[in-house]
């Protein structure tokens, strides 16, 4: 696993964002250092006892420390058990996804139960503080993402030790999210090529840090490292597919979609959840969509809110055409590397796009639409327009999952383009990126 996506332990401790993040969060949170901070050259950076302030980031990032930054610091108002099990139960009052886990399970206790026994490093502690502070809606999504994992493990009948593991890996997966750019937190700006190696990287982070902690063990570390994996091999970091992900990991992957989309379309998240569920069916576990489906149709939707208005049908059409265009482009691309002699193959970026467009394809068949049709639209009622928008939506997303992919496995070798296959990948690769924003 050690490879260029992997950060070492002595990147994630001198992570320059995470001492920004830390150092912001002292101007507010009372951060004191309960021992001197040393470079490795022995030269004291901060006086014990001394409060942390953001005049101290540009000392610290300067030099290599001696032990991670946060090994010696202690924050007001830190993080503890029993302040998650709070702010679980809130959620499980107020929240609707919550609320609705609860309310099929015929209360809250079993849900908020692993929260009596998580153990909680200073150093964890001190970190959930860290995102409770400065990115209070990704500690939120860690409650929520914790909270549903629950319910999934429970409607399954994994054992009470697993649902504690669970709790434990859910809270902690995004740790990682902590050393990452901000700009992956500016949904305006749109990061391709290497800048995306952050995103891939995450995951390792948050286990490398959980694995630091060394009492959460293994199989909590292994789920936080496959949280962004799909059964159909097209997550990451690593790519695996069907069982070679362990069954914490698919209990947690599918946790983390649907609680993101929960809290990105709070309005229509059940609608939403359900048409990805069946556009995406490959890329997750059958038997725990299979839970989450029952789940929302034993919700009724009886207090729905009535649908949003269905898009305007010109801005849907330019959208449709791009999705149409993207296949063709791919089977130009295809026919002039047949002309060159070189077939796309069992292997290399070739192959793999041609394989993701063809499930793809398949996954937009079910749902009802045809990639040949450019131009045609359902002169239909509201709820299909609104169907379909999401589709071709997230169709597109799809696009641009791929092209991530080829780009994560064969980087050198899509930009120098040295081969016919990779200068035709490269090429397709380019116009999708080229697509505006859905």
């Amino acid at each position: 696993m050690r490879d260029n996506l992997v950060p070492s332990e002595d990147s994630i401790d001198h992570s320059t964002h995470y001492l920004r993040t830390l150092t912001t969060m002292a101007q507010r949170r009372k951060v004191t250092a309960q021992e001197a901070i040393f470079s490795v050259n022995g030269i004291k950076l901060v006086d014990k006892g001394a409060r942390i302030d953001s005049r101290m980031h540009d000392r610290l990032v300067q030099h290599k420390l001696r032990e991670p930054v946060d090994m010696h610091l202690t924050v007001e108002d830190a993080v503890t058990s029993a302040f998650l099990r709070q702010q679980a139960d809130h959620l499980l009052l107020h929240a609707d996804l919550p609320r609705l886990l609860a309310q099929s399970l015929g209360g809250t206790a079993r849900l908020s139960a692993p929260l009596k026994t998580l153990s909680l490093t200073p150093r964890i502690a001190f970190r959930l503080t860290v995102m409770r502070e400065e990115l209070p809606e990704l500690f939120t999504h860690s409650l929520q993402v914790m909270l549903t994992a629950q319910y999934l493990a429970l409607v399954s009948r994994m054992a009470d030790e697993d649902c504690n593991r669970l709790a434990a890996a859910a809270l902690l997966h995004d740790l990682g999210v902590l050393h990452m750019d901000p700009l992956w937190r500016d949904p305006d700006r749109k990061v391709t090529g290497a800048e995306r190696r952050h995103l891939v990287a995450h995951p390792i982070t948050a286990m490398l840090l959980v694995r630091d902690a060394g009492i959460y063990g293994p199989r909590v570390e292994t789920a936080i490292l496959e949280h962004h994996e799909r059964m159909d091999g097209t997550g990451y970091p690593r790519g695996l597919s069907g069982n070679d992900i362990s069954p914490l990991g698919q209990v947690l992957l599918m946790a983390e979609l649907v609680a993101a989309l929960a809290e990105k379309h709070p309005d229509t998240a059940f609608e939403q959840l359900s048409l990805v569920l069946r556009l995406n069916h490959r890329k997750f576990p059958k038997a725990l969509a299979e839970h989450t489906l029952a789940l929302l149709s034993a919700a009724g939707h009886a207090d729905k809110p009535p649908p949003p208005p269905p898009p305007p049908t010109e801005p849907l059409r330019p959208l449709v055409l791009h999705l149409v265009q993207a296949f063709g482009q791919w089977k130009q691309a295809k026919a002039q590397l047949d002309g060159t002699g070189d077939a796309t193959g069992k292997s290399g970026p070739a192959a793999f796009v041609e394989e993701r467009l063809h499930l793809l394809e398949r996954a937009l068949a079910e749902a009802g639409m045809q990639t040949a049709e450019s131009e045609s639209l359902p002169d239909d009622d509201g709820a299909d327009l609104s169907e379909l928008s999401f589709v071709v939506r997230e169709a597109l997303w799809q696009l641009t999952s791929i092209v991530n992919g080829c780009e994560r496995r064969w980087p050198t070798e899509l930009q120098q383009r040295t081969d016919p296959q990779a200068s035709a990948v490269g090429q397709w690769c380019d116009w999708v990126r080229g697509i505006p924003r859905a």
